[in-house]
């Protein structure tokens, strides 16, 4: 390998990362767009959609410990390879629900959402993990910032897509449609993504370049050694769990994806059924407050990323941009107060730009996990954050079955962002590298946190 220019193989992985993203975000999203004609078609209520929506999630946090663990002990690429095809074999078989009859086809409905909810849980974990073995601190931001904002991308990208197929072939065409092209994506995956050492396009200036600034390159390497790895570490995960930072970065997750969550369940329905839209119109509308969220997912990143090279600390350039982009986030609330359609559509757009910008909870964990156990940490961040995936579905099914309107609902939604900023500001306090010390004896692993400084 030559040592004269680095070559840049970090963004070709980057890229990799955003379109799984892309096609994991459209599979959990075409329950949405689907959900109304799905609705009308099986004859359910609200409170029953709702819990058809976090069916997904009961599966998805139950599976983040296991999924981080094993991408610790097997490495990040053929789990996720794994996961990949599963999350998208499951996504096509929910197109035949319909063959059934209306209880079996309900609870088959939710069988298949819980299982794509397991079979995708350890795809952020993942993604994180390979952000931190192939991007130094300076860059981790916007690497995570980009992979993150591929959530916005998939609706703006797939959103009209989806409606369009439903409207002209029917509900089911848009499961099969969606999951086929994830199954083709995993074999692509084989192919392309390697740990930085293992990969054939990388050259020494580009390994030595972001070994030198904070990558940790040897993440997979450890395992192929032979380096022992029996089963999740509970006395790791103990610790954490009694960390005031990683407390208050969970909570905040908890409470950002509860915006998430109500774009990617609820939404749609909120424009069929509380404004009156056409599904066909629906799914374009829904991808423009998506693309606002993808700019300001975008521009979140590299916010936090100019801070951190002008010589702010890491604690300010994370922070900033998170409280500030999700007190933008509250103008979703202005939407109960005006009638005139792209009024409405603006401020769900700002509200979600806003909550773009702060969604940077993926840089956190990657500036702050722990080496040896950085699969294990994602997933108990993301375990967290996804509690969110099963409460917002259910809690804005009930308020709308309790109130007959989308009114309280929104309201709900903009406190998640209140309390998600009360968190940063309040618990999480300064943000620093969790370092796990394994001791001599017999007694758990003694806990400490370093500056980040290119640990």
């Amino acid at each position: 390998m030559q040592a004269t220019k680095p070559t840049h193989v970090r963004y070709l992985i980057l890229l990799m990362l955003f379109l799984v993203t892309t096609i994991n975000y459209a599979d959990r999203a075409t329950i949405a767009i689907a959900g109304s004609s799905l609705q009308k078609d099986l004859g359910i209520s609200a409170v029953t959609l709702g819990y058809i929506f976090s069916a997904f999630g009961w599966a998805y946090v139950a599976g983040q410990i296991p999924g981080g663990w094993l991408l610790d002990r097997f490495g990040s690429k053929k789990v996720y390879a794994l996961s990949i095809f599963t999350w998208s074999l499951f996504t096509v078989l929910q197109g035949y629900v319909g063959e059934f009859g209306v209880s079996t086809a309900i609870v088959a409905l939710f069988m298949l959402r819980f299982l794509v909810g397991l079979a995708e849980a350890p795809s952020f974990p993942g993604n994180a993990r390979i952000v931190a073995a192939w991007f130094p601190t300076a860059e981790r931001g916007t690497a995570s910032a980009i992979f993150n904002s591929a959530q916005y991308f998939a609706t703006v990208l797939f959103a009209p897509l989806m409606g369009w197929i439903v409207y002209t072939f029917g509900w089911q065409h848009v499961f099969i449609v969606m999951g086929g092209i994830g199954v083709l994506f995993s074999l692509i995956w084989l192919k392309l993504i390697h740990s930085p050492r293992q990969h054939s396009m990388i050259n020494e200036a580009e390994l030595k370049y972001i070994a030198e600034n904070g990558a940790m390159v040897d993440m997979d390497q450890d395992k192929a050694k032979g380096q022992k790895a029996d089963g999740p570490k509970w006395d790791y995960i103990r610790q954490l769990l009694t960390n005031r930072m990683m407390l208050g970065v969970y909570l905040g997750q908890y409470c950002i994806n509860g915006i998430t969550y109500f774009f990617l369940t609820w939404f749609p329905v909120y424009l069929v059924q509380e404004r009156g839209m056409t599904i066909l119109k629906a799914g374009f509308i829904a991808s423009l407050p998506a693309i606002c969220g993808f700019i300001g997912g975008v521009l979140g990143g590299l916010i936090s990323d100019y801070l951190l090279r002008k010589g702010h600390s890491l604690t300010f350039a994370r922070k900033a941009p998170i409280i500030g982009g999700l007190l933008v986030s509250c103008s979703i609330v202005a939407c109960n107060y005006v009638d005139i359609e792209w009024m409405v559509v603006g401020f769900m757009a700002l509200a979600f730009f806003g909550k773009g910008v702060g969604a940077l909870g993926w840089a956190v964990v990657s500036d702050t996990s722990p080496k040896q156990i950085a699969g294990l940490s994602g997933g108990l961040f993301n375990m967290f954050g996804n509690l969110a995936s099963i409460s917002t579905p259910i809690v804005i099914g009930y308020i709308i079955s309790t109130t007959g309107s989308f009114k309280w609902a929104l309201v709900f939604v903009g406190a998640n962002a209140l309390v998600a900023v009360f968190s940063y500001l309040v618990i999480v306090g300064p943000i620093k590298r969790v370092v796990l010390k394994e001791p001599p004896s017999s007694k758990g692993p003694e806990l400490t946190q370093l500056t980040e400084a290119h640990s």
